[in-house]
């Protein structure tokens, strides 16, 4: 049996086929690599947030046991009680 050959453009359409295949798997690994890049910034600010939290409520609880329960205005600092 005789070896057959594809032709100079049917190499070339297979090889530009797994060229843009390639290209299309590179991005994709790019998208997912900036998708964990996020994932991960967007857990440490969650972490900063709960951190921003505990000291708002701890501050709270501070004030509020030196100058009792009330509204701070604070442009002026003022206490106005409840």
């Amino acid at each position: 049996m005789e070896n057959k050959f594809l032709t100079q453009e049917e190499i070339q359409s297979l090889q530009d086929l797994r060229n843009r295949q390639s290209s299309l798997i590179n991005s994709l690994v790019q998208i997912e690599y900036q998708m964990a890049v996020l994932d991960l910034e967007k857990s440490n600010l969650k972490s900063l947030i709960k951190n921003l939290e505990l000291d708002n409520e701890n501050l709270g609880k501070v004030l509020t046991e030196k100058y009792g329960n009330g509204n701070i205005n604070l442009e002026t600092g003022e206490i106005i009680p409840n």
